[in-house]
């Protein structure tokens, strides 16, 4: 885990967040001798967001299911 003084951290923002999403948390010390770890949050995804499957189906064959299904 690399450890930044408050100094470097307000200094270089940018590069203390890509640090801490590359390594997973950074350090960050006080000069009044307390400390904090930066890590990154997990990245939230959408439970509608679902992989597709491969049906083989031609886009004419599909148009034939939806008719049959809407004719019932």
């Amino acid at each position: 885990m690399t450890t930044y003084t408050y100094s470097e951290a307000r200094q270089n923002f940018a590069a203390v967040l890509d640090k801490a999403k590359k390594e997973g948390k950074v350090l960050i010390k006080k000069r009044d001798g307390s400390s904090f770890i930066l890590s990154p949050l997990p990245l939230a995804e959408s439970p509608l967001n679902v992989r597709g499957i491969n049906i083989d189906l031609t886009s004419q064959e599909i148009i034939d299911v939806l008719k049959e299904v809407r004719r019932r």
